[in-house]
């Protein structure tokens, strides 16, 4: 989503560099870029005033640090008001003295707020918090079809009485029902509008009136760039509201909303939606956020996002095998789609810090190449994926994987010579030896072993723990 800011943020911090000391002659132009930056991001004008204004003074006040560059300064100071501006720190979902905890989702018809309804359904799930999803929506036509087919595939059951139910009802009858099955948390999906409607208005009142939610969460769709902070204000103002869900922010929109919605109503964005699956939800962190708009990556959610892929038994076990040059085509496959349950190749790549710079391009074909070795692989019978060197010395197997998968003979030659170069690479950084990394020609045909070591590997999230800085080191990425 903020694709396009960094770009013109990292642009600024260049007409700093070569620069001794922050002035308040060359800041002035830093500033302006800025200031342009923000509002082509869709950022609200009393939002980028306020933030140019503070950075500006926060800017010529600084003390420069010994060592540390004008424009690094510079960056510094934008992250941190960056942070500021949405909000210092993760507001945490509030949790009742004694259950259930009501939650109220509010939000204009298209934001995804049933879809929300579900994903924050899960997340309490994996926090072993019990949930129970009430569906009064009784206008949009299926809307209590797709919350209940929405709770089925997460396993969280759906309070419903039908279409011609008064919603105000559904929701009280759901809060009792909640406390009546010892549930923890129920979450009331309220009816949407195509636009803001005084019935609308008075029907969620009346709702929130009845059922006493403890927490109110407006969803919020970032694709609508300044308007979503209006929309924030209007509903804070009406109904009240303790915080926002902010969705699509993996789109192509901006990313205004992020940066407003604080500041303009004063509520805070508590979870953001990150992509179509219902697993697509994560807690929001302003400095988190503030990394990745100034393109230093989010090593922290990358790591979240593995511990939650990966059993750290089987980490243990993959470290074993590493260590004994053991690793597999069966294991090198179980990691991909590991991988792949974590999110798209793209939107990992923009967590690890330097790696904002590979371009669409090169995702795309390092996506083209992963579906090539796995084709590959699913052509290998078992022994051949426990042992390459049965398709190293053979060259009517390798033509037998080549026709099933598609491709040619030297595209498996290449693999299984990618495969094993990459595997002893691999047993020598387990063992803390780390050689070279000049000598690895081709290792752009593994892409996802190059530059993303497997689970049980130390150094990478989920893994060991230790070496890190030398594991992020390896290039296989940047040779896509």
């Amino acid at each position: 989503m903020f694709d396009a800011l960094a770009e013109r943020l990292e642009s600024t911090w260049k007409k700093l560099r070569g620069q001794d000391k922050i002035t308040e002659s060359n800041i002035q132009d830093a500033l302006k870029e800025v200031r342009r930056a923000l509002l082509e991001a869709d950022v609200n004008l009393q939002v980028v005033k306020e933030f140019v204004k503070e950075v500006g003074v926060q800017a010529q006040g600084a003390q420069v640090v010994s060592g540390v560059k004008p424009g690094e300064q510079f960056v510094k100071i934008v992250h941190d008001e960056l942070v500021k501006v949405m909000g210092e720190s993760n507001v945490p979902l509030a949790r009742a003295e004694e259950a259930p905890t009501v939650v109220l989702m509010a939000g204009l018809q298209g934001t995804g707020k049933t879809t929300a309804s579900a994903k924050l359904a899960l997340h309490l799930k994996k926090q072993n918090r019990t949930a129970l999803l009430v569906a009064t929506d009784v206008y949009r036509p299926a809307a209590i079809d797709q919350l209940i087919t929405l709770g089925k595939q997460i396993d969280v059951p759906v309070f419903e009485l039908g279409a011609d139910a008064d919603p105000v009802e559904i929701a009280r009858r759901g809060i009792e029902h909640g406390k009546a099955q010892g549930i923890d948390t129920v979450i009331v999906d309220t009816a949407g509008r195509l636009q803001i409607d005084q019935n609308m208005m008075a029907e969620l009142a009346q709702i929130k009136e009845t059922v006493e939610p403890h927490e109110t969460l407006l969803v919020v769709d970032a694709m609508t760039g300044q308007e979503a902070a209006t929309l924030t204000r209007t509903f804070n103002d009406q109904i009240g509201i303790t915080g926002a869900i902010l969705t699509k922010l993996d789109g192509d929109s901006r990313g205004g909303a992020a940066l407003s919605i604080r500041r303009i109503s004063g509520a805070p964005i508590k979870f953001v939606g990150v992509g179509e699956k219902v697993e697509a939800l994560q807690p929001f962190f302003p400095d988190r956020m503030a990394s990745r708009i100034l393109g230093m990556g989010d090593i922290l959610t990358l790591v979240e996002k593995a511990q939650e892929e990966f059993d750290i038994a089987d980490a243990e076990k993959m470290q074993e095998k590493i260590l004994e040059a053991k690793f597999d085509f069966t294991d090198f496959l179980k990691q991909t789609r590991m991988m792949k349950n974590m999110g798209s190749l793209g939107g990992l790549m923009k967590l690890i810090p330097g790696m904002n710079k590979i371009s669409q391009d090169q995702l795309e074909h390092g996506e083209a190449q992963l579906k090539r070795s796995e084709a590959m692989i699913n052509s290998m019978t078992v022994q051949e994926r426990k042992n390459p060197e049965l398709l190293s010395n053979s060259p009517s197997r390798r033509k037998r994987v080549a026709r099933g998968a598609g491709y040619a003979e030297q595209d498996v030659m290449r693999l299984v010579k990618d495969f094993q170069r990459m595997r002893t690479l691999m047993q020598q950084m387990g063992q803390g030896r780390f050689p070279g990394m000049g000598g690895m020609p081709g290792m752009g045909g593994m892409p996802g072993m190059g530059g993303m070591p497997p689970a049980g590997f130390r150094g990478y999230p989920g893994g060991g723990g230790k070496k890190k800085k030398k594991a992020k080191k390896k290039k296989g990425f940047g040779q896509l």
